[in-house]
């Protein structure tokens, strides 16, 4: 490990998203050499305008990066420190096939994907020894094809299962990345996801905002429900509930299983409108691009997966994850729950009933 402390390191960024553009651009301006992997749509843009970062009110323009559609056109022998593995979760698979083809066993990758699943699916592909858990919680705008805005700047997480953990979380601090060691795995992705899930699957369902979800009390109890629900599995797995670079989750969680709704409440609009209150959320994003796609079941659909293993009931993931799949999935028009909050509270009800 002395030997890396010495010298740029090569880096793989798989995708040149929000996270990938914020990270991968961050080490480049502080000297590290970066290649991005992405899309075939996207590669002529990135050449023609490079990289453009705005970090604490400061742009950066990285003019020239080396950005390829795969690893084909590198030497066989090349070989990069670690990878930067930030993709949206449904396109996991995709992203890791790019890896075991060359690199089975032989590079670190720093997964710092939402979800609590991600990882096993990487190690599968390409040896569990090779997968250092991490998160994000820095929140990060994307104005366009590799050009970025710090929106809030939190930090970030990396779990220190790996020889190279420590050296990650030095050369990340020196990029001005804030970032923390963590010794608990899965208590830190776990914990990102309690926060994943506020005001997400109800906002893309009734295409409101989360300052309106927050603002109406059956919409608040739902909200409410929905996170004692994936609190409860942790528990029951075991898993403790961590706070995270600059969110403090122990606080959140003890809010709201500990306090009465009429003290909760305000201290979660606060929070959210604080936060993310009038911005619509990653998975009303994606509904409303007609991707196809939602990260859903990997968030409350884990909740419920988890919880089944454990006999945990939870049927208000259940229902956020099988409404938003089937909009998602163009089984259901969006009309039927946009603006209709009473339509979503009475397919809860409904199953609880059941």
């Amino acid at each position: 490990m002395s030997e890396i402390h010495s010298r740029p390191l090569q880096v793989l960024s798989i995708g040149a998203g929000a996270i990938g553009t914020y990270i991968g651009g961050s080490l480049l301006l502080n000297g590290h050499k970066v290649t991005f992997i992405e899309r075939a749509s996207a590669i002529s843009e990135l050449h023609s305008r490079g990289l453009r970062l705005n970090i604490n009110s400061k742009d950066h323009h990285i003019p020239s990066i080396d950005v390829h559609e795969s690893l084909d056109p590198l030497p066989d022998e090349y070989l990069f420190d670690f990878v930067i593995f930030a993709l949206k979760s449904f396109d996991t698979s995709a992203g890791v096939a790019t890896l075991s083809s060359r690199y089975r066993g032989e590079v670190p990758v720093l997964c710092l994907q939402n979800g609590v699943d991600n990882e096993r699916v990487i190690a599968n592909e390409i040896g569990a020894e090779c997968v250092i858990p991490g998160t994000v919680t820095s929140a990060v705008g994307r104005r366009a094809i590799g050009d970025i805005i710090l929106e809030r700047d939190r930090g970030i997480g990396i779990a220190d299962t790996h020889p190279l953990s420590s050296v990650l979380a030095e050369i990340f601090n020196q990029a001005g990345l804030n970032t923390r060691l963590f010794v608990n795995a899965s208590g830190m992705k776990w914990s990102k996801m309690i926060t994943n899930l506020i005001a997400n699957a109800s906002s893309a369902i009734l295409d409101m905002t989360p300052a309106q979800i927050f603002n109406h009390p059956g919409l608040f109890r739902l909200e409410i429900a929905q996170l004692r629900e994936a609190l409860a599995v942790m528990k029951k797995h075991a898993i403790a509930v961590v706070d995270l670079p600059g969110v403090p989750v122990k606080a959140l969680s003890f809010a709201v299983t500990k306090l009465p709704l009429r003290i909760t409440r305000p201290i979660l609009q606060r929070a959210v409108g604080g936060g993310r209150g009038g911005k619509m959320p990653s998975f009303h994003i994606d509904l409303h691009s007609g991707r196809g796609k939602s990260e859903v079941d990997y968030l409350n659909g884990a909740v419920v997966r988890y919880g089944a293993e454990v006999g945990i009931n939870t049927p208000v993931n259940r229902v956020l994850n099988d409404t938003l799949m089937a909009l998602t999935a163009g089984e259901e028009p969006l009309e039927l729950y946009a603006h209709k909050p009473q339509a979503l509270l009475s397919q809860i009800n409904d199953y609880k009933i059941r």
